[in-house]
Parts: C-alpha cells; sequence; structure tokens
C-alpha cells in the first residue's frame, strides 16, 4: 500500500471504530490499531462488516508476551506496562488492504480475551496455539485445548519466563514398557559458540 493509502486508510478506521481505539500508528508501510481486549468483538465485527473496510479473512493470530520489552519501547508501543496482547492480522481480499491488531489483555496472572471464532472461524486454531504457548484463555472458545505440546503438559513454553529446557523430560522405560515423565537431568550452562577462523581472516589490504 502507498503512503496515501495508508493515510486514507487510518483515518477511515478513526472514523468508524471511533473511541473503541486506543491507539493508531503506521509504521513499515502497515496500519497497526490497539484496542481493549474486552472491544475485540465489537471492532472485529465492524471490521468485517463495514463496506469501507470489509477484512473479511484473517491471515493470523498470536501471543505476545512483553514482560522484558523495556520501559522506553513499552511507553513508544502505548503498552501501558501490560504484559501479554493478542496480534491479529486481517486482510481485505475486495479491496486489497492489510490491518494489524494488537489487544492487551488486562490481567497479567489469568490472561484472558474473547474468541473471535464465530467471526473468523479460521481462528480456531490460531487460538488454540495462543492458549498452548502462551496460556491466553479463549473465552466462547468451542474447543481450547492444547495443540503442540503433549497432554499433561505443564506450563507455557513461549512464556518468558518458562526455562529453555523446559520443566519434565520423557523417556521409554523398558521395564514398564512405556514412555515416563521425568524431571529434567539437563544442567544449566553458558553456550559459547566456538569460532574457528583462518589466520588474518577479515583483514583489510592496504
Amino acid at each position: 500500500m502507498s503512503t496515501t493509502q495508508l493515510e486514507n486508510l487510518a483515518e477511515t478506521l478513526k472514523e468508524i471504530v471511533g473511541d473503541k481505539l486506543a491507539g493508531l500508528q503506521i509504521q513499515h508501510g502497515e496500519v497497526t490499531i490497539g484496542v481493549r481486549a474486552e472491544d475485540i468483538i465489537a471492532v472485529s465485527e465492524t471490521l468485517r462488516d463495514n463496506s469501507q473496510l470489509r477484512f473479511d479473512t484473517l491471515i493470523d493470530l498470536c501471543g505476545v508476551d512483553y514482560s522484558t520489552y523495556g520501559e522506553d519501547l513499552s511507553a513508544k508501543q502505548n503498552l501501558r506496562n501490560k504484559r501479554f496482547a493478542v496480534i491479529y492480522h486481517l486482510l481485505s481480499v475486495e479491496l486489497n488492504q492489510r490491518i494489524r491488531i494488537r489487544a492487551l489483555v488486562e490481567n497479567d496472572e489469568f490472561p484472558v480475551v474473547d474468541s473471535v471464532t464465530e467471526i473468523w472461524p479460521v481462528a480456531n486454531w490460531f487460538e488454540r496455539e495462543a492458549f498452548d504457548l502462551y496460556g491466553i484463555v479463549f473465552t466462547g472458545h468451542p474447543d481450547l485445548r492444547r495443540i503442540l505440546t503433549d497432554y499433561g503438559f505443564i506450563g507455557n513454553p513461549f512464556r518468558k519466563d518458562f526455562p529453555l529446557t523446559g520443566h519434565v523430560e520423557m523417556r521409554y522405560d523398558a521395564e514398564q514398557k512405556r514412555v515416563i515423565y521425568q524431571p529434567v537431568t539437563i544442567e544449566p550452562r553458558e553456550i559459547t559458540p566456538l569460532v574457528i577462523r583462518e589466520e588474518h581472516y577479515g583483514d583489510c589490504e592496504s
């Protein structure tokens, strides 16, 4: 989209979405709007149904953990010290325009946002993935189960405070003739790559 098209889309969003906009920015050739989690259904329906917007396709949905984002960046992006957000990427096939929505979740301890599966059915598996990896609960989802991790998995692997080695490991036990779970046996260690270069590698010729 050209700069003029982006600016026109931004103005249209301000007029139509109105007071439900918690933020709007144009950056890297894309429009991103911020909304409150409690407004995601109303905003999504407007974006899909309004004749000037027609965002009929949900391209992607993912969770974000901003816990180590930094105060300066948080202030710049108007994150309001919120830890979790859900990001939606939308496409209007008819009007050939795209938009990103950032919905900030209010409760860091128990992040909850309404499911958009009734608006875009393709959100089903995307929301299950965000639930699995970030622990974000989508109310109204028809089948909110883990989708990538194993049955009985504990924790949410994409949260910034989740250990890189995980909490448990599994192995096949020959005596019990089944797979069993046990505490992780990998010791934490610093991983520094060994770099081997030829002598005078990268030297500039005089």
